[in-house]
């Protein structure tokens, strides 16, 4: 017993279990989306084996939906052939794989939730232990149910003080991100606590875990508490304490975000990081709201209320893609999708869209892009010629006002 991650095997292996270890577990969930499903049932056939249990399995198509160019729409057809042969009843196209796991009721805490996807690593928000692995992972995973993990080591971050007007989660993270460095957490568990964690919505809980794997964690985790309750139980979901018990953190980090700024992360690396005021005044070609990061109704309503009753500039492209059906439903609802496409903004069917440069907004040779997204890998969003910067919602739409890279202090 020890860290919230070491507490997740140990519920899962009905001992005690310490960082380091090998373990095999049995695995909750298995997720892939349209990108990794095609490799994950091929290595599924190479086992010669058939699925251990259909309704541990989640298919979602996020990345490229609707498919963007006749080879997305082949291997979309094969995944759906297998899902129709197998039986497979969870399978979504509703909105970003993460997003909608946590909505759907799968991300449950204690649970081991293995994706074909990096950002995996979101789920721990909700103290399950969620982790990105490749395709041969999943489909050995289909054939068995279980697969094997070296227990993380973990980083612990402890957060104080109350962030000041126009400054945000992501703001937070991305100074994380700045400190540790692109490699500073490799395969460790980052566990996210203090006064400033605790006083979190869900949501902004989720931008946290969700970056984990920016600075190399192997997951990102935060500990049950009345929130995480509150969430599941609205929902109709069962709920169970995941807490440290003694704990014993590799290494201790502490943050006070009551003078922390607005800061960007500046290609071609999320670890490139400065305060806002260093590029304010930077032209920018293309702002993004969106992604697994910054997809929820939390964001898009920062983003409405500082665009109510304005105009955008038609220069500037400037794409807003709602995490979900279920969140786009909501900012329906609440009238932010026409105070958007009211200001000139352009407006997507949920799902991954600029964020893996195959559609929806992929950027030109020499565009600059502000976005909400969690990487600005040279080529990311496009063209290798391309630069991505990374900063808050509030920050991005600030920057959709003025077309230039603006702190969003000085409109809020």
């Amino acid at each position: 017993m020890g860290t919230v991650a070491e507490e997740i095997f140990s519920k899962k292996l009905s001992r005690n279990v310490s960082a380091g270890e090998i373990v095999l577990v049995d695995i909750d969930v298995t997720m892939s989306h349209d990108n990794t499903t095609p490799l994950a049932i091929k290595a599924l056939r190479n086992t010669g084996k058939p699925l251990y249990d259909k309704n541990r399995i989640v298919v979602i198509f996020d990345h490229v939906q609707p498919p963007a160019s006749v080879e997305s729409a082949t291997l979309q057809k094969e995944v759906l052939e297998f899902i129709k042969k197998e039986g497979i009843k969870n399978f979504f196209r509703e909105g970003i794989c993460h997003q909608v796991l946590v909505e759907k009721g799968f991300v449950i805490p204690g649970r081991v939730i293995i994706g074909g996807d990096s950002h995996t690593c979101t789920y721990g928000a909700l103290g399950a232990f969620g982790t990105g692995v490749g395709s041969t992972d999943i489909g050995v995973s289909y054939a068995t149910g279980k697969n094997w993990f070296r227990v993380p080591e973990t980083f612990y971050f402890d957060v104080k003080g109350s962030f000041a007007k126009g400054v945000y989660p992501k703001d937070l993270i991305l100074k994380i991100i700045g400190k540790v460095g692109a490699r500073g957490a490799t395969y460790k568990a980052c566990e996210f606590g203090g006064e400033t964690i605790e006083n979190m919505a869900l949501g902004d809980r989720l931008t946290l875990t969700n970056m984990a794997i920016e600075m190399g964690g192997k997951t990102g985790l935060i500990k049950t508490d009345k929130v995480t309750e509150n969430f599941l139980k609205s929902r109709g979901y069962p709920y169970t304490e995941i807490v440290p018990k003694d704990p014993d953190y590799e290494k201790v980090f502490e943050f006070d975000v009551d003078d922390l700024t607005p800061q960007l992360a500046v290609s071609p690396r999320v670890d490139n990081v400065y305060p806002v005021e260093k590029y304010a005044g930077t032209e920018v070609d293309e702002v993004f709201i969106g992604t697994c990061t910054n997809g929820r109704i939390e964001d898009l309503e920062i983003a409405a209320r500082m665009f109510k009753g304005k105009k955008l500039s038609p220069l500037l492209k400037t794409i807003i893609v709602p995490a979900s059906n279920e969140v786009y439903f909501e900012a329906m609802n609440r009238g932010y999708i026409k105070i958007f496409m009211d200001a000139g903004a352009m407006v997507c069917n949920p799902g991954c869209g600029p964020c893996i440069g195959r559609h929806q907004g992929v950027i030109a040779p020499g565009d600059r892009a502000l976005t909400t997204m969690n990487r600005n890998f040279i080529g990311r969003m496009g063209s290798d010629k391309g630069e991505i910067i990374i900063a808050s919602p509030a920050t991005a739409a600030a920057t959709a006002l003025t077309g230039k890279i603006t702190d969003p202090r000085e409109v809020m």
